[in-house]
């Protein structure tokens, strides 16, 4: 009786710390460096466009957050998606960035061409490759 006692607590234990080995494994993602309250900067918003007969322009806001994101953007980068009208719906584009803007300016120009769709979105940058994240996406088709 004491033996099964025994074999019973022993296995108890056992399956405890396999379980709690197997709870701390994961996948890691990549290291980040330390987050200091309000030392990011803000993404640009109210991403709009213009479209001219084959030139498009793009317009954005930045707004300096003293709580949240209180670095201020040495200027921002453009990123551009492409494809066809015959690319399958929800196929995959990737974005490239296509230009660098650099502050106080808001605004970028760029030539299209009939038969695209064209997707843009905008990151701000500053000092020691500090990124913000991405505006929303915008779409443009030009048929």
């Amino acid at each position: 009786m004491k033996n099964k006692r025994a074999a019973i607590q022993f296995l108890m234990v056992l399956f405890s710390v396999i379980l709690l080995t197997f709870l701390g494994c994961g996948i890691k993602g990549p290291p980040l460096p330390p987050e200091i309250k309000g030392q990011k900067i803000a993404a640009p918003f109210d991403l709009k466009y213009t479209a001219g007969d084959k030139e498009i322009t793009l317009f954005w806001n930045h707004k300096i957050d003293k709580e949240t994101a209180a670095v201020k953007p040495e200027g921002f980068e453009i990123f551009m998606g492409k494809k066809t009208f015959e690319a399958c719906e929800g196929c995959p584009f990737e974005f490239k960035m296509i230009k660098f803007v650099a502050m106080p300016s808001m605004e970028f120009s760029t030539q299209i061409e009939k038969g695209f769709k064209y997707y843009f979105r905008v990151q701000a940058t500053g000092d020691d490759n500090m990124r913000s994240e991405y505006s929303k996406t915008v779409q443009f088709e030009y048929k």
